[in-house]
């Protein structure tokens, strides 16, 4: 494996949702590529997997778990890795990624994403897990930061410096759920942008966008609203300082029709084209200077 190699650009994407199987097949939206969640399809077969198939013949397809728990003390789950390869190898996804967190604990799964203690041990303990997990995968991983409630007293660092150490030190890639940036940021009282400007955006290969839910003095992850403009303005204010990077929107409950999804993906679009068109003025004003 070399972990130089960083995958292409690939536009605008979806998750793939069972409720749009159809359309998308019928209809053949405008959608650059499809994310899956990668629990949903790996040792199993029927209309999953049919349907995956079908879809993967006409767009490219990125590959999304939630269920390697990185950050866990207990030994690396490598037959759900291996499950992983298998089903990598069927659709030969353009990556794969996780989430940056542990999952559960004594071989009981949480099935919610919890975060880690940002620490120098911490950092060694997930960088190994994280080339091991890329030596079964043979490929680069991407790791997602996640949204977090709550705090460790052992912290010693930001959430921003410890993503960056992880990359350095086992070279994988990043996921930046943008959404997740601003709910922690929101919950624990700091600067989105500050973490924005701390992150080595040239890992960045994915961006989520998505929504949540707002309660007065917390907010959760729900996935499962429209995006809120502050989202849009982070993700506006990262388009500013990077290049252009894959980005789809994530919708996991109170799933709506396609077309209203495919809406906010043309928000996206446009305004990563305003940000290049802006782009193209100032160096063309540059050049008449």
């Amino acid at each position: 494996m070399n972990n130089n190699d960083k995958p292409d650009y690939l536009g605008f994407g979806l998750g793939l949702r069972a409720p749009h199987y159809l359309p998308i097949l019928s209809d053949k939206p405008n959608v650059d590529w499809f994310e899956i969640i990668s629990d949903n399809y790996i040792d199993c077969g029927g209309k999953p997997l049919y349907f995956l198939d079908k879809i993967r013949e006409n767009y490219p397809i990125v590959m999304h778990g939630v269920a390697m728990s990185i950050g866990s003390t207990e030994s690396l789950n490598t037959d759900y890795l291996k499950s992983i390869k298998k089903l990598s190898d069927r659709i030969q996804p353009a990556w794969i990624s996780d989430h940056l967190c542990w999952t559960g604990v004594h071989g009981r799964n949480t099935h919610d994403l919890l975060p880690l203690p940002y620490t120098q041990e911490t950092i060694d303990h997930v960088s190994s897990r994280i080339q091991q997990a890329q030596e079964i995968l043979g490929r680069r991983l991407l790791i997602e930061n996640v949204s977090s409630y709550c705090s460790y007293t052992d912290s010693c660092m930001t959430e921003w410096e410890f993503i960056s150490e992880i990359c350095k030190q086992s070279g994988c890639l990043l996921l930046m759920d943008i959404n997740n940036i601003y709910v922690s940021s929101f919950n624990h009282h700091f600067d989105p942008k500050a973490y924005i400007d701390g992150i080595p955006l040239e890992h960045v290969q994915q961006i989520h966008l998505a929504g949540h839910q707002n309660h007065g003095d917390y907010i959760i992850d729900t996935h499962d609203a429209d995006i809120v403009e502050e989202v849009w303005d982070l993700y506006r204010y990262i388009l500013t300082q990077t290049g252009p990077i894959s980005t789809m929107i994530e919708r996991d409950d109170n799933i709506p029709p396609l077309i209203d999804l495919l809406h906010e993906l043309n928000k996206a679009r446009m305004l990563f084209t305003d940000h290049i068109s802006a782009q193209s003025l100032k160096a063309d004003h540059a050049l008449s200077r």
